[in-house]
């Protein structure tokens, strides 16, 4: 038998112990609690939980009915043999007393008695608000950081599809250069999405989406979500490749844009039509015209600035920042963007885009090198 000494010994461990655990309780920084099963009701609250989410144990009805909501009915399956409710990790939000709500993780395990009876249920609350803030700032610079990159690409990827269009000509040595600026270009844009991308960091493993579209599924997009707004809008499609390389989203603003101000500035009634077709110096146009009243030939070098309204503007709500966007987006895609009145009166846009030989984008070439190069074959 332990003698008296013995069993005062093991009392002062046990009280240090107790201690220790105890001052680790109350300086960490994690919310524990501890809940009985039969009243539930919370039955212990850390001190982290007044710091953190402004309650004590008795003034922590609306954190003990947040974190208790799930337990009868966890208690139940439990009960009916489920052991994988015995403990949980999950994320929500709970109340904070001032009324906001924080995210956290809450991770709890049932406590059971000698009959497997859950007579207890301990956990611990994590404020995710941190980490959360942390991967925004951490989405926003890939994001950011990302944008720089592309937009300087993009418009290299715009710019040798023009030269591989219109250079058909040149000696295969020029071509070849072409094709390695291309490959270049295309690997750098896939690393872009492969490490940099929003959608990446959410979504590891996700195909790649090529920049490529059919021109016909666009401008019939574009129409049908125009006439919502003017039912007399017609599409004319002529002669157009099956797939054409580009930004689907931004060829669409442009497209939006244009057909917006055919509506904005022409009455009711104005007939309004969107073609379609291949262009006579090589790749594919699309044109907006209307047979409204025209802009003074005067107000034509201004018409794409920035901010700019023309006279036929008064009291027309907008911006002057329709058209500078939709050259800046054409501009970028290696193509132009012009207005002329047209001689039976009305206006009409011109946007013009290179077409590749080959449409669909090559994220890397088979024969390429590590140093972007091309087999000699």
């Amino acid at each position: 038998m332990a003698t008296v000494a013995e069993l005062q010994a093991a009392l002062r461990q046990s009280q240090a112990e107790a201690e220790r655990y105890r001052l680790l309780l109350q300086h960490s920084g994690e919310v524990s609690w501890m809940a009985d099963c039969a009243s539930l009701k919370l039955s212990w609250l850390s001190p982290a939980a007044e710091r953190q989410f402004g309650y004590t144990l008795d003034s922590a009805q609306a954190l003990a009915d947040s974190l208790l909501q799930q337990l009868p009915a966890r208690l139940e399956r439990h009960a009916g043999g489920d052991l994988s409710r015995r403990r949980l990790l999950r994320e929500t939000e709970l109340p904070h007393a001032d009324g906001r709500m924080v995210p956290v993780e809450i991770e709890s395990t049932l406590i059971v008695d000698e009959q497997g009876v859950a007579v207890s249920v301990v956990g611990v609350v994590r404020d995710l608000s941190a980490r959360r803030e942390l991967a925004a700032q951490q989405k926003k610079f890939a994001s950011m950081l990302s944008h720089e990159f592309r937009t300087p690409l993009s418009t290299i990827d715009g710019a040798v599809q023009r030269l591989e269009m219109t250079g058909t000509h040149h000696d295969e040595g020029t071509r070849k250069r072409y094709r390695k600026i291309q490959t270049a270009v295309d690997r750098m844009l896939a690393m872009l999405d492969e490490y940099l991308s929003p959608e990446r960091m959410a979504s590891i493993g996700r195909e790649r989406q090529p920049n490529e579209i059919s021109p016909a599924a666009l401008l019939e997009a574009v129409v049908e979500q125009a006439r919502s707004r003017r039912g007399g809008i017609t599409l004319r499609l002529e002669t157009l490749p099956q797939w054409m390389r580009c930004d689907p989203a931004g060829v669409r603003l442009c497209l939006e844009i244009l057909l917006d101000n055919a509506i904005k500035y022409t009455e009711a009634n104005t007939p309004i039509e969107l073609i379609g077709k291949m262009a006579s110096e090589g790749g594919v146009e699309f044109l907006v015209r209307d047979r409204g009243a025209g802009l003074p030939a005067a107000e034509w070098a201004q018409v794409f600035d920035k901010s700019f309204r023309g006279s036929n503007a008064a009291g027309i709500a907008g911006s002057g920042l329709g058209l500078y966007m939709a050259r800046a987006v054409v501009d970028v895609h290696g193509g132009t963007l012009t207005a002329t009145n047209v001689s039976e009166s009305g206006t009409e846009f011109r946007i013009w885009l290179p077409v590749a030989a080959s449409a669909g984008k090559s994220l890397a070439r088979a024969d390429g090198s590590s140093d972007n190069s091309l087999d000699a074959s």
